[in-house]
C-alpha cells in the first residue's frame, strides 16, 4: 500500500463534510491485468431522480518549487 498524501485526511473530513460515504480507504482496481490504487473512493445518495453518483478521489501534493516537475512525476 502507498503512502498517504499529505492532505489525505483533510480531503477526507471535507468530503465527509459534504455528506460523502467513503466506501474505499484505498479503492483498488484492477484494468487490463494493471493494478491501481485510488486514494478514496466514495459515494453520494443524491435526488432521487437522479440516481446514485460515484467517484474516485487521488490525492496529490504540489509543494515543489515547480508544479509542473510534480505533475509529471505522477502521472509518468
Amino acid at each position: 500500500m502507498a503512502a498517504k498524501d499529505k492532505f489525505h485526511a483533510v480531503v477526507r473530513i471535507a468530503l465527509e463534510k459534504e455528506e460523502w460515504q467513503i466506501t474505499d480507504d484505498p479503492l483498488l482496481l484492477e484494468v487490463g491485468g494493471t493494478k491501481f490504487e485510488i486514494d478514496l473512493g466514495a459515494e453520494q445518495l443524491l435526488a432521487a431522480e437522479r440516481g446514485e453518483e460515484k467517484i474516485a478521489v487521488e490525492i496529490k501534493t504540489f509543494l515543489s518549487d515547480s508544479p509542473l516537475t510534480d505533475y509529471r512525476k505522477i502521472v509518468v
